[in-house]
């Protein structure tokens, strides 16, 4: 071993080809570089360096090896992987119709694609069949369902596992009750969005003894790997991502219109499931025993209904309920709209100058994500109380009309209806972004830009430039629709709050005797908000400090709570 390290590696075997080879090609080199020395160029040069001075670099040689375990010298061309100007490009050589396709989607939809769990694992897939055409049956051989693709189960249900760990308190109240199954005989029909944070939701229900059918709120917000899977454990869910408005109100009424299955529940967000019901099936909406809403959208046509004196019975408003209003509302749109305008737009915030439209919990979230990146925020409202909260936030209150002309972002969360008209569009400066963090896809005009005069050009997945004759773009974000569910994802922890006020207002107007709730909107009783909240302050290792009896006395108060009157103010 030691003489063989001496000796070093053997000689390469040359042939007497390659020797005559190797002659020809020094010959060649040397007399390309006596041209190179006094400016001429080789026809070859010229060819494949059409800008460059330079004589061409010298091919590099590969070694091969032979039987014997010699190295030989080949001079077999090898494969570019840099293509120049003259050259063909190896993509285009062998051109089809999926090749072509999955290319133009690399380029313009791998920043949401890629990393987006709001982007189903399904949206790369060249398969546009629609899943109504489709047959499918899970492992159970049950067809009754309407998903994207029934073979993503797998990776929905770890997403949904994902989701678990960060839903504690959730799953804490499901093992909790589902040996008493307060839902017993409940039949659950929900409209939300269907992400793994609902689908834990909806198997806690399943737990604790509900039936449950499910569609998806919002066209773009379902995760089909996360459908997939509630689907193969057993859940009737009819929603995929990208549905169109058809698809919307048909996969809605599948949920209701079931033989021998009749809803006496409904869990809704943005009332269009409510709605469809009273419009549709009046016999079905007048068995229901409750109403759930949680969004602004929703309670707004729930009180209206009730005004009207047609709410003919007991809802629960959610959306108004503390520990929706201070942790979804705020928390949640504080982290989510920064991750939905970054996944989408790639801006940068700083310096920026940006129309935040409502200074509800949602815009107060928005309000200080924005300033605490260096962004330069004015506020429009309609409410004093709220107006002057911004003020004294450090916030310019104005009306949209007096800075959309200067504005580079324009954001919607009032969950009113035309807050962003086409003629305030029309003066937006060129390049301004302009997207909607409330429920509904009413707040900006979305309607009128669909015009033969204004180009849609998509960019990627959910940003659309709606261009102008005079080639001004708006960049507009969703189609107008949710920002945060539709281009990006939501804090889990938070979505367990909501949960699980959700999962307990179920539960309380289920269970209610007859007569404690009249046909009207409730909120949610403050002993259960409280609940609520105790039950996630474990996950930081919180530790509540206790009344004592001489304390409680004095401000009349039950050890146990509730510790606020209805009216507080958090």
């Amino acid at each position: 071993m030691a003489e063989l390290l001496k000796k070093g590696a053997p000689e390469p075997v040359e042939t007497k080809d390659v020797r005559e080879a190797l002659k020809a090609k020094e010959v060649k080199e040397n007399a390309n570089a006596e041209r190179a020395q006094s400016g001429e160029k080789t026809k070859a040069d010229t060819e494949r360096y059409p800008l460059s001075k330079a004589a061409a670099p010298k091919e590099p040689s590969l070694v091969v090896f032979n039987n014997d375990g010699g190295a030989v010298a080949s001079h077999k061309p090898v494969k570019k992987q840099i293509q120049f100007a003259d050259e063909k490009q190896e993509f285009s050589r062998f051109p089809t119709k999926t090749g072509r396709r999955s290319l133009s989607r690399s380029i313009s939809q791998s920043s949401t694609d890629s990393y987006s769990s709001a982007a189903s694992y399904t949206d790369s897939s060249d398969d546009e069949t629609s899943p109504r055409d489709k047959q499918q049956t899970n492992s159970k051989n049950s067809s009754d369902f309407c998903v994207k693709n029934i073979k993503q189960a797998e990776f929905g249900r770890r997403e949904i596992e994902i989701a678990e760990q960060e839903m504690s308190a959730l799953v804490a109240l499901r093992k909790r009750a589902q040996g008493e199954k307060p839902l017993a005989g409940a039949k659950i029909v929900g409209c939300t969005h269907i992400t793994a944070q609902t689908a834990v939701l909806i198997e806690t229900l399943g737990a604790l003894g509900a039936q449950c059918r499910w569609a998806a709120c919002n066209i773009y917000s379902t995760q089909n790997e996360v459908a997939a899977a509630l689907a193969e454990a057993g859940f009737a869910v009819f929603a995929w991502k990208g549905e169109s408005e058809d698809d919307f109100w048909w996969c809605i009424d599948c949920c209701v219109n079931m033989n021998g299955w009749q809803p006496n529940m409904i869990l809704d967000d943005g009332g269009d499931l409510t709605h469809w019901v009273y419009k549709k099936y009046p016999n079905v909406f007048k068995k229901i025993r409750g109403i759930v809403e949680e969004s602004v959208t929703g309670v707004h046509r729930l009180y209206q209904l009730s005004k009207a004196g047609k709410l003919c019975v007991p809802a629960m408003n959610v959306n108004d309920s503390v520990t929706k209003q201070k942790f979804d509302n705020l928390y949640c749109c504080r982290e989510s709209i920064l991750d939905g305008l970054k996944r989408t737009t790639d801006v940068m915030f700083g310096g920026k100058q940006v129309v935040v439209c409502g200074y509800g919990e949602v815009g107060k979230g928005c309000c200080a994500a924005l300033k605490a990146l260096g962004a330069i925020v004015y506020v429009t409202e309609i409410d004093p109380i709220c107006a002057l909260q911004a003020c004294m936030d450090g916030f310019r209150v104005m009306k949209l009309n007096e800075v959309v002309r200067q504005g580079d972002l324009i954001i919607t969360c009032t969950g009113n209806k035309n807050v962003v008209t086409r003629e305030q569009l029309d003066r937006m400066k060129n390049g301004c972004i302009v997207c909607n963090m409330g429920h509904s896809n009413t707040e900006i005009d979305v309607a009128s830009l669909r015009t033969p005069e204004l180009t849609w050009e998509r960019v990627r997945s959910q940003v659309d430039h709606v261009i102008w004759p005079d080639g001004k773009r708006v960049v507009l974000l969703a189609e107008g629709r949710l920002l945060n569910l539709s281009c990006s994802t939501v804090p889990t922890f938070v979505l367990s709050i909501t949960a699980t006020t959700q999962a307990l207002a179920l539960i309380e107007l289920y269970n209610a005797p007859e007569g404690r709730y009249k046909q009207d909107v409730y909120l949610l009783p403050k002993k259960m908000d409280e609940y609520v909240a105790s039950l996630h302050l474990p996950t930081f290792d919180a530790h509540l400090t206790e009344l004592t009896d001489d304390q409680a006395k004095y401000l009349g108060l039950n050890k146990n709570g509730p510790f606020k009157p209805n009216y507080y103010r958090y």
